[in-house]
């Protein structure tokens, strides 16, 4: 009976694992499918585009549609100009984030609990009824002080600056929960020893944050390079970038075309080709951050441990 037992045990395991991860391979496949599909048609030629028979394999590589991609994006301007852009945004992010969830975590203020409801509040409202009042106040400051500033990326570093970018209440909520994690006893000898609260938030929760930094700055790089409405609104063309350029790659790739009076016509396997250059830096960065980036997610609680 206690081995007839034991098997029925093994057995019922075995089942549950095997659904398990038949549910993992049938969510993942849901997020893969477009990158996949994305990928095989980058490398398809007009023939296999139209060709009912070809599906996921193409029957003769082509990198014919990356190099007209290449060239419709103006990938050499806009790469070095979308990574700079983000990169600088998603620095500032990640240093107003770090002092917010620090201070919301740490300090007891008049009207903490006010505060905290405005940040959440300012990802509650949608991001177009916030936009016109936003320009309208860039607008009058231009004014006032007779410098450009729409058409510069000078506003969204200040709104980044000021905790106002692209899902900064995320990037604080994250900081925030990290820094609970971290017991208060330590700030109370570091300040025995005669450290202030800026040193402390310096030399021990960012020392001890490392990986909940790189998880923040990365969220931070991805949603600022993705992002196109407020970019579009404040920036306009005052800066080439990648992302920017895909949404116009229709009438890039018309002009384009047109100008070096080459015989192409647009088609599905060139739309693929922009497509997944414009997510390829974004793939590696990953790939080369995935093992810190999976830690710093654990130890942010973020699973919800």
């Amino acid at each position: 009976m206690k081995k007839m037992h034991l098997t029925k045990k093994k057995v019922s395991e075995k089942t549950m694992r095997f659904i398990f991860y038949f549910i993992l391979v049938c969510v993942s496949f849901v997020f893969l499918e477009p990158i996949f599909r994305i990928i095989s048609k980058t490398f398809m030629t007009s023939e296999d585009i139209i060709d009912p028979m070809v599906d996921w394999v193409p029957r003769s590589l082509s990198l014919n549609n990356l190099k007209v991609a290449v060239k419709v994006l103006k990938l050499s301007e806009t790469l070095k100009n979308s990574i700079l852009f983000s990169g600088v945004l998603a620095i500032a992010q990640t240093f107003c984030a770090a002092l917010t969830g620090f201070a919301l975590s740490r300090f007891n203020f008049t009207g903490k609990k006010f505060w905290f409801v405005m940040i959440l509040l300012c990802f509650v409202v949608p991001t177009s009824v916030l936009m016109v009042p936003r320009l309208m106040m860039f607008v009058t400051a231009q004014e006032k002080i007779g410098y450009t500033l729409i058409g510069t990326p000078i506003p969204q570093v200040l709104m980044a600056l000021l905790g106002q970018g692209v899902n900064s209440t995320i990037l604080i909520l994250i900081f925030q929960n990290f820094f609970n994690l971290i017991p208060k006893s330590l700030d109370e000898a570091a300040m025995i020893d005669g450290a202030g609260s800026f040193r402390v938030f310096w030399h021990i929760g960012m020392r001890l944050s490392f990986s909940t930094v790189l998880v923040v700055f990365l969220f931070a790089f991805v949603w600022n390079w993705n992002e196109t409405y407020v970019t579009g609104t404040l920036l306009r063309s005052g800066l080439q970038l990648l992302p920017s350029k895909l949404s116009l790659f229709d009438s890039e790739f018309e002009s384009v075309v047109s100008s070096s009076g080459s015989a192409f016509k647009l088609n599905e396997a060139y739309k693929m080709a922009a497509t997944f250059i414009s997510i390829a830096p974004l793939l590696l960065l990953y790939t080369f951050v995935q093992k810190k980036f999976i830690e710093g997610i654990e130890n942010t609680g973020i699973t919800g441990e």
